[in-house]
């Protein structure tokens, strides 16, 4: 079984048992698991597939905590030929690795 989330604007296909980056959000230092319930659509293996009107009604992912890690390094290069105006900057983006577990249809 797979789902397709909607977290922080974007849309993670994911199945149990796989591991994905999100974005960071503040969450207590005790706190081991995290749930989504913003479920866009469900589906099978056998090709059946449940879509929501936005978000199906009832379902939900769990998911466990793993810990915060940090993207690929990007470089930002502004530039302006013949000015003289050359700007680098380095930006490196903090996200929170989460492992799927159960998927509720509700």
């Amino acid at each position: 079984m797979y789902a397709i989330i909607e977290d922080s604007g974007t849309q993670i296909k994911v199945a149990e048992g796989d591991v994905v980056d999100v974005d960071l959000r503040d969450v207590a230092d005790d706190s081991t698991s995290l749930s989504f319930d913003r479920v866009l659509m469900l589906g099978n293996p056998d090709g059946e597939a449940t879509l929501g009107r936005p978000y199906v009604d009832g379902a939900s992912v769990a998911a466990e905590i793993m810990g915060e890690v940090k993207g690929e390094k990007l470089v930002v290069f502004k530039f302006k030929r013949r000015k003289g105006y050359r700007r680098k900057q380095g930006h490196r983006q903090r996200y929170l690795r989460v492992k799927i577990g159960a998927i509720n249809a509700g």
